[in-house]
């Protein structure tokens, strides 16, 4: 267990989502020889992705209620499986947006199993609604970058 410690302490946290990277292209957690991969990240800079899970989970719940994993697979739906968050990412951000008022939950026995779901309340629409139209601007802002701006062309 030492070995694993060092390991994560010899890693690079991530303090948005809670989480130790080795690399920049992979979060995963090393016990006993055995890798288990968090979440998978095709791009060099996971910091970019900083608040894109907020974003995701408050935009689906928005359409309605879902629990944990339900998430987890919908954001892959969604995103056509270029996001992938594994739940060591999602149930931080779920109990964090909870605990800001930005969603509500309830218990549910499903098959003989309780289940945590959660649903956004107007303070989570209204945050969403911020979330959006603070994406929108950065993207607009990218691709206007890359067709050439009002600056230098940038060299491909």
């Amino acid at each position: 267990m030492s070995d694993v410690y060092e390991k994560l302490e010899l890693g690079r946290f991530i303090p948005h989502w809670g989480l130790h990277t080795l690399g920049f292209e992979a979060l995963y957690l090393e016990l006993q020889g055995k890798r288990f991969d968090l979440m998978s990240v095709r791009s060099p800079n996971p910091n970019f992705m900083n608040g894109v899970p907020e974003l995701l989970i408050l935009r689906l719940l928005k359409d309605r209620e879902m629990y944990g994993y339900e998430l987890v697979q919908a954001i892959r739906d969604a995103t056509r499986d270029e996001i992938v968050l594994g739940e060591g990412v999602v149930y931080p951000v779920l109990h964090g947006l909870e605990k800001d008022g930005a969603l509500k939950s309830r218990r549910k026995a499903v098959g003989g199993r309780t289940r945590v779901y959660y649903a956004v309340t107007a303070s989570g629409q209204k945050r969403l609604g911020a979330l959006i139209g603070t994406w929108t601007k950065l993207n607009d802002a990218v691709a206007q970058a890359l067709n050439g701006g009002s600056h230098a062309p940038l060299a491909v």
